[in-house]
C-alpha cells in the first residue's frame, strides 16, 4: 500500500511540474505581432524582403504594401496623391485581425501618419525609419526643402519629367540611397529603380492630437543618411515629441545594407 501511495505521489508531482514548465514556456514564448511595412520613394516592396523573412521566422505576421505607381503597379503618376497611398495602406490594414505595428520608410512616414489620423485604434505603434515625420499642415516637400544636409537638394540631382514624375540623376542613385550597400545590393537598387510620382510630395497632411497624437511613435535614425539628414531627423523627432528613439549607423536604406539589424530592432519594438 505504501508503495502505491508513493507511486501516486510521484505521478502527481511530475504532472504538476510538467504543467508548470509548460505554462512557463508558453509565457516566455513571444506573442506574434502584425507588421505592416511601407516602402519609400523611388523604391518598391523588394527592399523589405530580408527583413520580412526574419520577422516571419520569429513567428510574426508581415504585410508589405506596394504603393500605387511603384514596383509592378502601373497607375498613371499624374492621378496619384498622398491620399491614394494612404487609402492603399488603410485597405491592407483593414484586412488584418487585431492591431498592427505600422512601419514607414522615408516617404512612408508621411503615409503612415495619414493612416494613423484616419484610424488610430487599429495601430499599436507607428515606426519611422529614416522617415519624414510631419506636423499638421506640412508636406514632404516642405520638410525636404528645409533640409540643407540632404544630397537630393544638390544642383541637377532631381530631374522633373513631363509625365509628372521626378528622376534622380542616374550616376548618383546608389550614392544617395545606399552608399554602404554591397555591389550586389547597389545593382538590385538600380535594376528596380523607377521615376517617382511628384504630386504626393506636395500634398500636406492634417493631423490632430486626438487621432494621430494618440498613437505611440518610435523613430529609427540613420546616421549616414544622404536623403533625410540626421539634423532633419532630430528636428522632426523633437517636434513630434517622440520618446522612443533608436539609431543605426547606416545609409538611408538600412533594410538593404543591414537588414538583420532592422529586423532585430523591429522585433524589440514589437515586444
Amino acid at each position: 500500500m505504501k508503495k502505491v501511495i508513493l507511486t501516486l505521489l510521484s505521478v502527481a508531482i511530475a504532472t504538476i511540474m510538467f504543467s508548470s514548465c509548460s505554462k512557463k514556456n508558453d509565457e516566455m514564448k513571444p506573442v506574434a505581432k502584425n507588421y505592416v511595412l511601407v516602402h519609400g520613394a523611388w523604391q518598391a516592396p523588394y527592399v523589405w524582403n530580408a527583413v520580412k523573412t526574419s520577422l516571419i521566422n520569429e513567428g510574426n505576421n508581415v504585410t508589405v504594401v506596394e504603393l500605387p505607381g511603384h514596383g509592378s503597379d502601373n497607375t498613371v503618376p499624374s492621378t496619384l496623391t498622398l491620399n491614394t497611398y494612404r487609402d492603399k495602406v488603410a485597405d491592407a490594414i483593414s484586412k488584418i485581425n487585431g492591431k498592427v505595428i505600422l512601419v514607414g520608410h522615408s516617404l512612408g512616414g508621411m503615409i503612415i501618419s495619414a493612416v494613423a489620423e484616419q484610424n488610430p485604434s487599429k495601430i499599436e505603434k507607428l515606426v519611422y525609419i529614416a522617415a519624414y515625420l510631419p506636423t499638421s499642415g506640412q508636406s514632404l516637400q516642405d520638410l525636404a526643402l528645409s533640409d540643407a544636409g540632404s544630397s537630393l537638394g544638390g544642383e541637377g540631382i532631381l530631374i522633373g519629367n513631363a509625365d509628372g514624375t521626378l528622376d534622380v540623376k542616374q550616376d548618383q542613385i546608389t550614392n544617395i540611397f545606399i552608399q554602404d550597400g554591397s555591389a550586389q545590393i547597389k545593382s538590385l537598387v538600380l535594376q528596380n529603380y523607377r521615376p517617382e510620382p511628384a504630386i504626393p510630395f506636395m500634398n500636406p497632411v492634417t493631423l490632430t492630437a486626438a487621432n494621430f497624437g494618440s498613437v505611440e511613435k518610435v523613430y529609427i535614425k540613420t546616421l549616414q543618411d544622404h536623403v533625410v539628414s540626421p539634423s532633419l531627423q532630430n528636428r522632426m523627432i523633437s517636434a513630434a515629441g517622440v520618446k522612443t528613439i533608436y539609431q543605426l549607423n547606416t545609409s538611408h536604406s538600412p533594410f538593404l545594407s543591414k537588414p538583420d539589424s532592422v529586423a532585430l530592432l523591429l522585433t524589440k519594438i514589437g515586444r
